[in-house]
């Protein structure tokens, strides 16, 4: 494909994208981002398209993709002073169970706070550490059972002490 033809054919599509783009994403400034992201992608990648005729179908799925991606991004980021507050609720609401925490090596510590309470998938925590999914639930299992422990004995001893 010609960039001529490639121009046109953007041209002739750009309100399916959009409308693609606006049913997918709530914010307008990520709508045009997702497409503005999704023409660079495509043009740069125009050499894999098989076929001109599936142009649009290889045009939306680049832009469904990059939605997603965006979606994505946008479910993690926090903005600073709510991550902050959220931070501290955490830490006064459950003081014992940070200060059991803390006492975690850090290499559990981390895994523990990125999946059970950042919320990202063992797959996604595995990649972020850089370590194996297999390593990651193994330091998930160990978090949790030495957590369980340390709590255990925080009980126990709030017992003798009534």
């Amino acid at each position: 494909m010609k960039q001529q033809q490639f121009v046109t054919e953007v041209l002739a599509a750009e309100k399916q994208l959009y409308g693609i783009a606006r049913s997918m994403l709530k914010r307008e400034v990520d709508c045009e981002d997702a497409i503005q992201n999704t023409l660079l992608r495509a043009y740069a990648n125009l050499k894999t398209l098989r076929n001109d005729k599936f142009f649009r179908t290889w045009l939306t799925r680049i832009l469904i993709n990059e939605c997603y991606r965006i979606l994505k991004k946008e479910r993690h980021l926090v903005p600073y002073e709510e991550a902050e507050n959220k931070s501290t609720e955490w830490e006064n609401e459950y003081s014992e169970v940070y200060e059991a925490l803390m006492t975690l090596k850090e290499p559990y510590r981390l895994a523990f706070v990125l999946h059970y309470i950042e919320g990202y998938s063992v797959k996604e925590t595995a990649r972020i550490l850089k370590i194996s999914e297999t390593n990651a639930k193994q330091r998930l299992l160990r978090a949790r059972s030495q957590l369980k422990e340390i709590l255990k004995g925080e009980m126990e001893g709030a017992k003798y002490l009534r």
